[in-house]
């Protein structure tokens, strides 16, 4: 009697991977913004959308966590992926925000390479999620993991960059816009190095 009240086991590494598909899109669509290849309003709501969506998905997650007895993996650490794989897309969506307020018109070339940077993250992250799911592959897991945290040192390395050159080449106003947009953009990055942390952790624990 008592068995049959319990909620059924909650598809987290569904969650994960729905979830890791959509910061997959969004990069894309950042990617395509950065690149003039799609109007800007466009693409911000666009990631807006997506980010909406990536809300629902982490709500829902954390909600079945709430009611779930028995999880797949540890609950403090379900906890912790699905809400720094948010952190992801929460700070692409921010980033173009201000690239709408700032009416940003022209792309600078570093913004184009943390699209990237950002885009191969996710393509990195999606991965790592679905393999996760049986942990058959765990050299293939961690291998994914330090290319995340190598993507995220480049990251590091362009926002150097791009700093550096802002301050040599463009007037007050632009500086302090574009250093804002650039520092967010940054920022996913880093949140993507956590999330590639978490999963590593989880990975050992399962060892």
């Amino acid at each position: 009697m008592f068995k049959s009240l319990l909620p059924k086991e909650y598809a987290f590494f569904d969650n994960f991977a729905d979830h890791a598909r959509i910061v997959q899109a969004a990069s894309q669509e950042l990617l395509r913004l950065t690149r003039g290849e799609v109007d800007t309003q466009a693409g911000i709501q666009a990631i807006k959308n997506w980010e909406h969506e990536a809300d629902d998905i982490t709500h829902r997650c954390i909600d079945a966590l709430n009611r779930t007895f028995i999880t797949p993996i540890d609950r403090p650490d379900i906890l912790r992926l699905i809400k720094n794989m948010d952190d992801v897309l929460d700070c692409i969506d921010a980033a173009v925000i201000r690239m709408g307020l700032y009416d940003i018109r022209i792309m600078r070339e570093e913004a184009i390479a943390m699209g990237e940077i950002l885009l191969r993250c996710s393509e990195e992250i999606l991965q790592a999620v679905i393999e996760l799911r049986d942990l058959k592959n765990q050299e293939s897991i961690n291998k994914r993991c330090m290319t995340i945290h190598h993507l995220e040192h480049e990251g590091d390395q362009v926002l150097r960059a791009a700093l550096q050159r802002l301050f040599k080449e463009e007037d007050a106003v632009l500086i302090i816009k574009w250093k804002d947009i650039f520092e967010r953009l940054e920022k996913s990055t880093d949140r993507a190095d956590t999330v590639a942390v978490i999963i590593e952790g989880i990975v050992i624990s399962a060892s």
